[in-house]
C-alpha cells in the first residue's frame, strides 16, 4: 500500500495497519479479517474504547482501541463503519489528506430522509465526500451483509466486491485492503457510478445469496455463495438506478 508523500505506484508502508470507526458488524468483521491477513488494527466508536475490551481480547494483540482521531491517524486508509448521522460528531478536519474506505448507504428509517439524496441530486458517495472535506472517498463493503463478509472471505471462486472512488491511487489502496481481506476488487467506477450497487440497485446483498427465496423469507439464515468478478460486472453493468425517495429502510 503506498505511503502519502510519495510515488503511489513504487513506494510501501512498511507494516500493514488499519484503523476502523464503528464496531458494529459491519467494523468488527473487517477487523477480525484484517488480524487474520496480518494487519494491526485500532477501533474505535462511539461510546468509548472501555467499550470495546471484549473486542479487542477476542482479536487479540494485533489489535487496539481509540479514539476516532487515533483511528484516523493509525493507518493510510481509515475504514468508515457508521451513519450517516454520525459523520458530524466525527473530527472532520482529520480526514484532510486520507483515502477514507467508507462502508455505509442511506437508510431514511435510520438517517432520517436527505432531499439531496432522494432527489439523486448526488449518491451517498458524493454527499460523504462533502461531509468530509478534504478527503479522499472510496466505496466498498457496501453491498454485502454483514454475515456473509465472514462467510465469503477467501471463497473459491473467489467473492468479488465492487470499489468505487475519483482517483485512481485511492482505489488501488482501496483494492489492496479488499484483496488482503479475501476478496477479489472490481473497480466499479466514480463516486458518481456508486448508485449501481447501493440499496435496491441490481448489485446490492441479494446478489450475494445462496438461495434468493429463502433470503427473502429469512436473509440471516442464508449462507451466501460466491460471486466472481465477471459476474459482478456483469451485474453492475445492467444495474437501474432505484428509486431512492420510495426508500423506507
Amino acid at each position: 500500500m503506498p505511503a502519502r508523500g510519495t510515488d503511489h505506484d513504487t513506494k510501501e508502508i512498511d507494516m500493514k495497519r488499519i484503523g476502523i470507526i464503528g464496531s458494529g458488524a459491519i467494523g468488527s468483521g473487517i477487523a477480525r479479517l484484517a488480524v487474520a491477513a496480518g494487519y494491526e488494527v485500532l477501533i474505535a466508536n462511539s461510546r468509548g474504547p472501555e467499550s470495546l475490551r471484549g473486542l479487542i481480547d477476542e482479536l487479540g494483540p494485533q489489535a487496539r482501541a481509540g479514539d476516532s482521531r487515533e483511528a484516523i491517524e493509525f493507518g493510510e486508509v481509515p475504514v468508515l463503519a457508521v451513519p450517516l448521522g454520525a459523520y458530524e460528531a466525527l473530527p472532520g478536519e482529520a480526514f484532510s489528506g486520507k483515502t477514507v474506505l467508507s462502508t455505509g448507504n442511506y437508510y431514511p428509517h435510520r438517517d432520517g430522509r436527505i432531499a439531496r439524496l432522494d432527489s439523486l441530486e448526488v449518491s451517498t458517495a458524493e454527499l460523504e465526500r462533502e461531509l468530509l472535506p478534504g478527503a479522499v472517498v472510496t466505496k466498498a463493503f457496501n453491498n454485502i451483509l454483514f454475515h456473509h463478509i465472514p462467510a465469503l472471505a477467501h471463497s473459491t471462486p473467489r467473492t468479488a466486491l465492487a470499489v468505487y472512488g475519483d482517483e485512481d491511487h485511492a482505489k488501488k489502496w482501496v483494492s489492496t485492503i479488499v484483496d488482503d481481506l479475501g476478496f477479489e476488487p472490481v473497480d466499479g467506477g466514480t463516486l458518481a457510478e456508486s448508485w449501481r450497487a447501493e440499496p435496491e440497485s441490481g448489485a446490492y446483498t441479494p446478489i450475494y445469496a445462496a438461495d434468493l427465496d429463502g433470503f427473502i423469507a429469512d436473509y440471516l439464515s442464508d449462507p451466501g455463495a460466491p460471486v466472481t468478478a465477471d459476474r459482478l460486472r456483469e451485474l453492475l453493468a445492467a444495474s437501474t438506478r432505484p428509486d431512492v425517495a420510495a426508500r423506507q429502510f
